[in-house]
């Protein structure tokens, strides 16, 4: 129905290179237009295509999550409704790909097929904790990429080994052990948040941490969130990363996660996700690659020694920084 609407919006500008004596088709016509091409044909020119126009810089966060495809459940058919999991590059904010999650299977089988087809080259790849698998962080780091994985009791043993490193470390100051620390506070609409970023080093004690290729450190979120006349909410977030070091870019990547899952972005995807529907019924856990076309798209050992520098602070856009290194 988004691609009719869209053809009705834009139906001058369609008549200057397409014929439309009837104007523009119906949703179900094109659907059954979708249903008629070759999928094969239409994933290798679209990947051709977005790799063109969507170059990706050193560095550049590509966010991995899945979300249910809304109305594309078939009660004719008998068939659910449709998971997907995408791909979406922060920066250039452009869907390189996506999977279609077999319903006897789950992401964890679907995500290795999506990276199989992205440069992840120099790229830093966001995870929720369902994609915290040792397989997929081996393969990321295989394809000269880096991770940051959500760490949650899907992984047990691992979570809760985190969870007493810093319960330790933030006892002791944290002044016992490498680390990095990042603050950021935002104010609007009478809501005060406060995130508090650390990553830890000395990841070589963790259990199995000789089977996550690649892990160099750990990392904490402590999310604060303030509410005039109401008690204030703590969440804390943990995370695996093969990045060495770098909290700022540690903080920016996850928040463009979180952005991800929680913002217009969210609604963008799924109507790319929704005009993949057709394609991915008849071929389930294939590969689909699509942009979205909206307007508003745009192609803790030692010490710190006496003459450590003191935390940096800005300030823009109502959010405010503090950054530090020991």
């Amino acid at each position: 129905m988004e691609v009719e609407a869209y053809g009705h919006s834009k139906e001058d500008w369609l008549k200057t290179f397409l014929a439309l004596p009837n104007g523009i088709p119906s949703h179900d016509t094109i659907s059954r237009l979708f249903a008629q091409l070759d999928p094969d044909q239409l994933q290798g020119c679209f990947l051709s295509w977005v790799t063109s126009v969507s170059a990706l810089s050193e560095g550049s966060v590509v966010a991995i999550d899945g979300k249910t495809v809304r109305q594309s459940y078939d009660r004719g058919r008998g068939k659910g409704a449709i998971h997907m999991v995408s791909a979406w590059a922060a920066e250039n904010r452009l869907v390189l790909g996506q999977v279609a999650v077999d319903e006897k299977s789950n992401e964890i089988t679907a995500i290795p097929a999506l990276l199989k087809v992205l440069a992840l080259k120099g790229c830093i790849v966001t995870l929720d904790a369902m994609g915290t698998q040792k397989a997929i962080a081996q393969q990321m780091i295989e394809q000269e990429g880096d991770y940051i994985l959500s760490l949650k009791g899907n992984q047990p043993g691992l979570y809760e080994d985190v969870q007493q490193i810093f319960a330790h470390a933030r006892q002791q100051g944290v002044k016992d052990m490498p680390h990095e620390a990042h603050e950021t506070i935002e104010k609007g609409h009478g809501r005060l948040e406060i995130r508090r970023h650390w990553l830890l080093g000395e990841v070589e004690h963790l259990v199995d941490a000789d089977q996550w290729l690649g892990l160099k450190r750990v990392g904490l979120i402590e999310s604060e969130r303030r509410l005039p006349e109401q008690a204030p909410t703590l969440t804390q977030r943990y995370y695996l990363t093969s990045l060495d070091g770098g909290v700022e870019r540690f903080a920016q990547a996850t928040r463009s996660h979180w952005g991800l899952e929680n913002s217009s972005t969210g609604a963008w995807m799924s109507l790319s996700m929704r005009m993949t529907v057709a394609f991915a019924q008849a071929t389930p856990h294939k590969i689909w690659s699509s942009c979205d076309t909206w307007p508003s798209t745009s192609l803790l050992r030692n010490p710190p020694p006496k003459s450590a520098k003191k935390p940096n602070v800005s300030k823009q856009g109502g959010i405010t920084t503090i950054s530090s290194r020991c």
